[in-house]
């Protein structure tokens, strides 16, 4: 749910792209980038309670560490967050290590 909020809450018109709140939030100097970071930590911190392994949080916090330093850039970052979705990829090794470790926990969507 965290995930789809900041990558994906609604489509741009014209270029069907998605976009979340994490690229609207990073057009905030500063504060929008400290937002956006904090949000992206806690995926990290569910993932630590979920049981992941410390090597895959590290990953995870090095893709949010990513996402916010280059989103500390003016402009650039602001056009990077279209392009470098720390929290989808986050997403992606959560559900890879609870498919593998627990594929009693698979969501059927549809």
């Amino acid at each position: 749910m965290m995930e789809h909020l900041l990558e994906r809450s609604f489509v741009i018109p014209g270029v069907n792209m998605p976009v979340g709140i994490d690229a609207l939030i990073g057009l905030v100097p500063v504060l929008g980038d400290v937002v956006t970071a904090a949000m992206g930590a806690y995926i990290v911190w569910e993932a630590r309670n979920l049981g992941l392994p410390r090597w895959k949080l590290a990953r995870m916090g090095l893709n949010v560490l990513f996402d916010t330093a280059i989103g500390a850039i003016p402009v650039v970052g602001d056009a990077a967050d279209f392009v470098f979705r720390s929290n989808t990829r986050n997403l992606k090794i959560i559900r890879k290590h609870l498919d593998k470790h627990h594929p009693q926990t698979q969501v059927i969507e549809g």
